[in-house]
């Protein structure tokens, strides 16, 4: 096909296009809320002429995410939120097959993710979708791409973080919903889908048995809790490191370890962040770790483990010892094993989240943009929860896909939980 003929898009390889069409096909077979709401979408057509810039990680789940919005009639411009979550395949196929403009490699580096959020909002979207906050920010230092913006949506913990600054500084100028902490994105996506592809990501980078090995876990949200849980049903014994008291309450009562790091970097053999804080883990923390322990993050963005410190602890090299695993060379005989370069392992060394939980994720996403298209000068800028009747609609659905059935309360019922007597 002539290059001609497709959007604006730098992608690493169009040859791949027929390889990811199948990969989104495989994954949309398992979506099966987000095709109802992609029929729907397609019959009303409520973003008819609506511009809507992703950040987000290009994957079949994210390209089916695309289609549906383009089925509303959206426009849709796709930048990757990682350099190493990319799947060029998938690609590939949304530029040739779906004519969508994509910007995002496996491997890119970070001058090259700057260029691409910059021409990803060319397009002057007038709603944003984020894994991060980085369109939307992007957004916010130019005048003309802040004027045009109706609202954003934000995926994560870390992006919400960055957004509630900037409202408390007074310079939010739209409304964003926080999809992140929807009842069904925590419960589902967060515990069930950190859950399982972060340790996924961890035994396909290290080939490690978690069965008697001592897991701990740096933060206990929703993903923690996920992360946790499937860690001691392996076998591992599980110690988490809280600087919530209600948090880490939880986690003891759950049975866990509870401790401080600095005295859990003694004991542990597998370490995962998953805090959407920064240096987590650092020089100190180092000192102490057992020779061999692996380091892994869950979090978004690449701070949680500080990889300067771990360079400066590394008197003996650092050398790559399997795909995704750098070993760090400490005093004392001692090694440290990074995984996938301290990124989000979830992704970087596997395939991120099951299709069957995006699934959920990426409704409320298409949802989202729907109510922001209806409802954006009522909603007003700052952030705002998901409404609870689109939580009901996506967990109904699930619900409903999963072939389960639910109770309705009786009148009599209804009454009495509506009656002050």
């Amino acid at each position: 096909m002539a290059r001609a003929s497709l959007p604006p898009h730098e992608v690493a390889d169009l040859s791949l296009a027929d390889e990811g069409r199948d990969r989104i096909a495989w994954a949309r077979d398992q979506m099966p809320v987000l095709e109802s709401v992609r029929r729907r979408l397609a019959r009303e057509r409520p973003l008819d002429g609506v511009t809507v810039a992703a950040c987000l990680h290009v994957t079949a789940e994210t390209a089916n995410l695309a289609l549906a919005l383009g089925a509303g009639g959206a426009r849709l411009a796709l930048c990757s939120a990682n350099p190493l979550s990319a799947q060029d395949d998938v690609a590939a196929a949304l530029v040739v097959h779906e004519k969508v403009q994509v910007r995002g490699a496996h491997g890119e580096d970070a001058e090259t993710y700057a260029r691409h959020l910059a021409a990803t909002l060319e397009i002057r979207p007038q709603v944003t979708i984020d894994d991060g906050a980085d369109l939307l920010v992007g957004a916010h230092q130019h005048e003309a791409a802040v004027d045009a913006l109706i609202g954003g949506t934000e995926e994560t913990t870390t992006g919400l973080v960055r957004l509630r600054r900037l409202e408390q500084a007074g310079q939010l100028r739209c409304p964003v919903l926080a999809v992140n902490e929807a009842r069904t994105e925590r419960a589902l996506n967060d515990r069930h889908g950190t859950g399982q592809s972060a340790l996924d990501g961890i035994i396909r980078a290290s080939h490690v048995l978690l069965a008697g090995h001592t897991v701990v876990v740096l933060g206990y949200g929703w993903a923690g809790q996920g992360i946790a849980e499937r860690a001691r049903g392996a076998g591992a014994a599980v110690i988490v490191c809280e600087i919530d008291p209600l948090r880490a309450l939880e986690a003891r009562m759950a049975g866990y370890g509870v401790m401080p790091a600095l005295q859990a970097a003694e004991r542990g053999d597998i370490f995962i962040t998953v805090t959407g804080s920064r240096r987590v883990l650092r020089g100190e923390h180092f000192a102490r770790m057992k020779d061999g322990a692996l380091l892994a993050n869950a979090g978004h963005f690449d701070v949680e483990i500080d990889l300067d410190e771990l360079r400066q602890a590394a008197v003996g090299g650092v050398r790559r010892v399997r795909p995704l695993v750098e070993q760090y060379q400490l005093g004392e005989g001692r090694r440290l094993n990074l995984l996938a370069g301290g990124r989000v392992v979830n992704l970087a060394a596997a395939e991120g989240h099951p299709a069957a939980l995006m699934d959920v994720s990426f409704s409320l996403q298409a949802l989202c943009v729907e109510e922001l298209v209806r409802r954006a000068t009522e909603l007003g800028p700052g952030v705002h929860g998901v409404p609870p009747r689109i939580d009901r609609e996506i967990a109904a659905l699930k619900l409903a896909a999963l072939g389960a059935q639910i109770d309705e309360p009786t009148p009599e019922q209804k009454q009495y939980r509506e009656s002050w007597s």
